[in-house]
């Protein structure tokens, strides 16, 4: 079916759904000729349709339509439309991180559902197209594809692949615009680095191409922030020869005491911080309630491997050492590894943060100690929680700060923390111990920055936490190309200051 319900929201300012609104019903029915095209809230087997990742925020879109072709047409003029005053969401995924950011993806770190009860969801899951110029060896992309069929796609067309992160679940669609970070990152760049074009519906009910040569603002927004921004229906990205033989390896380190903890990460933040570091080492460190590990990916051969001594860098922990010489199989040993860790995917009640720190940023030893006797002491509401703190820099901190929207260039490592309750909502407890193991991470004083694909709802400095001092261009450019604010969630940019203010507090 056309996109037609793209348009839905042209104009119009946010009004909560009812069972009552018979004009959403009628605009749908009338719009998208196949019934299942579209389903409302109340329709049998509804949630599963919506299929929230994260229960914590169960967000209810007050309808949800499944789009395959993006067709400009102009239906503002409508009076059902005119009526119905629907706020627009696209979901590009099914498995979010919370149900609470607009442009939805099948990814993990970004929400979708519109942030409210109410919203229309839009989700562009038949949006598969993709083909190589075997040239240029530059690829297009649908909007919908899943990141498992982007690898397998980029490999069959001529071995060929882009940087991005290693859940198979996720959706091309809020990846490739909100960051896309992953262990090819440091030798290519972030998803959205390999981006070069796209295909983007705005709120006019135009259909756009937007690039470094064509509507550069737009292009400049979309870079980090695309959510508030429009629809992006298609993807050209540039790519690189698949990378051959990987090494992967893993140290851990059981149970142990703080300061057992906080000596490893001091060996590991020192490792990664040598600027001479080659760019083929990715590296994440994980902390568990009674472990830690030390897992990534050596671009390079055994041989080159061996020659950097791991083994002797971190003391305490037990290593392993797998080699791989096909890519398609270290991207399934990635998400294997991720799923038997964290159980990827499967939908449950959680809250995230995140923050970063920069070469000149980095925690310092009394910080690392205070951390680690935190978190041996403090109450953490449940045993399921996690710290990953990712390596990142390298061709990343290659691009200026202001290239793009997203405003994280300088970033050497992210921490992404979690608190998980399987079985009821996150308590207040659980909220304190990521709140404060923050304050402590930061010194509570630094400028606080935070991933914008970790979506944190109780943030109180959003704007200024994803997008340093970039929100200022981000209104100028909303309020050229979305100036009635259609396209919007409690996190994505307004085109007033006073948007922006109701934004962070989630009105």
């Amino acid at each position: 079916m056309i996109l037609r319900l793209l348009l839905l929201a042209v104009g119009a300012t946010w009004v909560p759904f009812s069972g009552s609104n018979a004009a959403l019903k009628s605009c749908f029915k009338n719009t998208l000729i196949d019934r299942g095209s579209f389903a409302f809230a109340g329709d049998l087997f509804y949630n599963h349709i919506v299929n929230r990742y994260n229960l914590n925020i169960p967000v209810t879109p007050a309808a949800m339509a499944f789009p395959t072709v993006p067709q400009s047409t102009d239906i503002q003029s409508r009076p059902e439309v005119e009526d119905t005053a629907m706020a627009i969401t696209v979901r590009l995924q099914r498995y979010l991180l919370t149900d609470y950011f607009s442009l939805k993806t099948n990814m993990r770190y970004v929400t979708g559902l519109g942030g409210t009860d109410g919203a229309v969801a839009i989700d562009l899951k038949h949006l598969q197209q993709f083909s190589m110029d075997n040239t240029t060896w530059q690829a297009t992309i649908g909007a919908g594809s899943l990141l498992s069929d982007v690898t397998q796609r980029l490999y069959h067309a001529g071995g060929r692949t882009m940087s991005h992160g290693i859940c198979p679940q996720v959706s091309s669609g809020g990846h490739f615009t909100i960051g896309g970070l992953g262990p090819t990152s440091r030798q290519f760049g972030t998803a959205f680095d390999h981006v070069l074009e796209v295909e983007v519906v705005l709120a006019n009910s135009s259909i756009v191409r937007a690039s470094g040569t064509a509507n550069k603002d737009l292009f400049w927004a979309i870079k980090g922030a695309a959510s508030g921004y429009g629809i992006i229906t298609e993807f050209k990205v540039r790519t690189e020869p698949e990378p051959g033989t990987a090494v992967q390896y893993a140290y851990s380190l059981e149970i142990g005491s703080p300061k057992d903890q906080a000596a490893l990460f001091k060996s590991w933040q020192a490792f990664v911080s040598d600027p001479k570091l080659t760019r083929k080492m990715a590296s994440t460190l994980t902390v568990l309630e009674h472990s830690m590990a030390i897992s990534g990916t050596f671009f390079g051969t055994r041989e080159e491997y061996d020659k950097m001594n791991l083994g002797k860098r971190f003391p305490g922990a037990h290593g392993s050492v797998l080699v791989f010489d096909d890519w398609l199989g270290i991207v399934v040993h990635w998400a294997q590894d991720l799923v038997l860790k964290f159980g990827a995917g499967i939908p449950t009640n959680f809250y995230a943060k995140s923050t970063s720190w920069t070469p000149q940023t980095l925690m310092t030893p009394e910080t690392i100690d205070r951390m680690f006797d935190y978190i041996g002491t403090i109450n953490k509401g449940t045993l399921g929680w996690f710290l990953l703190f990712d390596f990142q820099g390298g061709y990343t901190n290659d691009i200026r700060i202001n290239a793009t929207s997203y405003a994280h260039r300088d970033v050497l490592i992210w921490l992404q923390s979690y608190t998980l309750d399987f079985f009821g909502h996150i308590s207040q407890t659980q909220i304190d111990f990521l709140g404060g193991l923050n304050k402590i991470v930061t010194n509570d004083a630094l400028p606080y920055t935070a991933y914008p694909g970790y979506v944190d709802p109780l943030m109180s400095n959003g704007p200024e936490a994803y997008w340093g001092t970039n929100p200022p261009r981000l209104q100028q450019i909303k309020e050229q190309v979305d100036p009635n604010n259609v396209f919007r969630n409690p996190q994505s940019p307004s085109p007033t200051k006073e948007g922006e203010y109701r934004c962070q507090k989630g009105l």
